[in-house]
Parts: structure tokens; C-alpha cells; sequence
């Protein structure tokens, strides 16, 4: 039989453990709510709100967001945040629609915000392919220079919604900043090894641009800015003429774009096709490039390896 003392000790006991298990759960329950409109800046606000976020990805990994089509269970995600980060230079045509169709009160931030766009080229295809000729290239995240514009963009957001967390929020960012300063030495080492008559590479949707500006190495592609483009016979022939004249040694197919095309023009020039690469969107969480410095860092030995030998 338990005694008085005992009883009320047990109890105290009890009430302790139960002390301790709040903070957690009150935690999760009042973790600032956000939502990331594609896996690579999803990843981005993970890394910069830590703990004190949750964050949920409308395009996931694999997935194309120039061709998406959200669902109503994206609308009760925006209903449900706090803020809607979105890449912005009309990178998702669908996001203004669903905000609006949603009725959230969320703030809606630009990632990109701030950074000077690069113009997308004309490519020749025509009216309605579903890109703006001569429109901003919304691909910035390939420069680590802009994905740094991303992080503080992010972060300032983040501390406006949630002023306790300023101090959390500084010292993710810092330190997603330091892993994206060795990231673009690591990137500048491997492009300097690469002979620079062999910096050409043919990719199957323009979206290198920004990686190409900032890091030398040239991307040709068959398709524009967005992979509802397609390539005309015309712009396949020049392709393939140019791989032919400059010697071209390898093309790239992405993880949301259709192989076949490129299958085609290598086995029309006899360039290899090298180890996929990813352009707009991040693989699963076990894959090659389950996050952005792991995309960048797969990519860019991607590119090396092929060039180099």
C-alpha cells in the first residue's frame, strides 16, 4: 500500500514529466506556418527558419513548376501561412491565381526580390508557347551570388512574421551563408580545371543562364526559359549543326524535362549524354540532390566530369 508521502511523490513525479513534455509539443503547435512554392526554395526556408518553422512545398521534388496545376489542398496550405514565398520573375504563372482563389491573408514575398534579372532569348518557337520572349529568366538560384539574395530575403521575411525568432533566424542564415561561400569555391575550383575550349554545354531547357554569367561556362539549349516550350525542327537543325562545327562532347538531360529529344540530337551527333542534372527542381530527399548546395555541388561535377576528360 502506498503511503501519503509516497502517493504525493508519484504525483509530483508525474506532473514534472508532464512539465517537460509541453515545451515540444507547444513548440510544434506554434511553429510560424509557411508555404515555399517549389522544392529548391522550400529547402532555402528550412535551412534559414530552423526549428521555429514549418514549411510546406506546393512542387515537390521532381516536379516542374512551370507546368503545374495546384490542387485544393495547396489552397488550404495557403490558408493555413503566415507568408507565401515564391521565387517570383514569373517563374510560377499559376501562384497569383491561387492565392487569390484561396483567400489567404498570408504575405506573399518574392525570393527573388531585388536581384537584376537576365532577359530570357528568343528562341524562334513562335506565339504560345507559354514563356515571355525577351522576359526575365526566372532561373536566379543557379548563381550562388542570387541564392544569397534568397537567404536574406528569407530571413528578413521570417523575423517580420516572427520578431522572437530574430535571433534564430540571424544565426541560420549566417551559417547557410558560410556553406554557400565554400559551395561557390568549390563550383569557381572545378570550372577553373575545366579547359576553357571545353566550357560549352548543351542542356535540355534554358536555365543555366545565371550559372553560365556568373560562372563561365556556356549553356545551349533547343528550348526556352520554360519546359512548356518546345523546339522547332529549325532549332534542333542548328543545334545539332553547332555540336557538329564546335565539337561539342556532351548534352544534359534534367530532371523535369523529356529525354527523348536529347537522346535524339546525341545519337545525331555522337555526344554523350552525361549523368542527369537538375534545373528547377530538387530530386528525393536520397537522391543526388536532395537539397540546394547538394544540387549545385551534383551539378557542377556533373559538368566537370564530362568536360574535363
Amino acid at each position: 500500500m502506498l503511503t501519503r508521502r509516497t502517493a504525493v511523490s508519484l504525483l509530483a513525479a508525474g506532473l514534472s514529466l508532464a512539465v517537460l513534455s509541453l515545451p515540444a509539443a507547444a513548440q510544434g503547435a506554434d511553429r510560424l506556418k509557411v508555404v515555399a512554392t517549389f522544392s529548391i526554395l522550400g529547402d532555402m526556408v528550412r535551412h534559414v527558419g530552423g526549428e521555429r518553422v514549418e514549411v510546406a512545398t506546393l512542387v515537390g521534388p521532381n516536379g516542374d513548376a512551370h507546368v503545374y496545376s495546384p490542387s485544393p489542398a495547396d489552397g488550404r496550405r495557403l490558408t493555413e501561412a503566415k507568408i507565401v514565398f515564391t521565387n517570383g520573375l514569373k517563374f510560377e504563372g499559376w501562384i497569383d491565381r491561387l492565392v487569390k482563389s484561396s483567400g489567404t491573408k498570408a504575405v506573399k514575398v518574392e525570393a527573388a526580390g531585388g536581384i537584376t534579372p537576365l532577359k530570357g532569348e528568343d528562341n524562334d518557337h513562335g506565339p504560345g508557347h507559354g514563356h515571355d520572349h525577351g522576359g526575365p529568366d526566372p532561373h536566379a538560384w543557379q548563381s550562388i551570388g542570387n541564392a544569397k539574395i534568397y537567404v536574406a530575403n528569407i530571413r528578413d521575411a521570417l523575423i517580420a512574421a516572427d520578431p522572437a525568432g530574430k535571433g534564430a533566424y540571424e544565426a541560420n542564415a549566417a551559417a547557410y551563408l558560410a556553406q554557400l561561400d565554400a559551395l561557390e569555391a568549390e563550383i569557381r575550383s572545378l570550372v577553373a580545371g575545366i579547359p576553357a575550349e571545353r566550357r560549352r554545354i548543351i542542356t535540355s531547357h534554358d536555365a543555366f543562364r545565371y550559372f553560365e554569367h556568373a560562372y563561365g561556362i556556356d549553356f545551349v539549349s533547343p528550348q526556352g526559359v520554360s519546359t512548356e516550350s518546345e523546339a522547332s525542327a529549325r532549332d534542333v537543325a542548328k543545334i545539332i549543326q553547332q555540336i557538329k562545327r564546335e565539337k561539342i562532347g556532351a548534352v544534359f538531360v534534367e530532371n523535369v524535362s523529356d529525354a527523348r529529344l536529347m537522346e535524339r540530337i546525341a545519337k545525331e551527333t555522337g555526344a554523350k549524354i552525361g549523368s542527369q542534372v537538375y534545373s528547377d527542381a530538387l530530386s528525393a530527399p536520397d537522391g543526388p540532390a536532395g537539397t540546394y548546395i547538394d544540387m549545385m555541388r551534383h551539378n557542377i561535377r556533373a559538368f566537370s566530369a564530362a568536360l574535363s576528360s
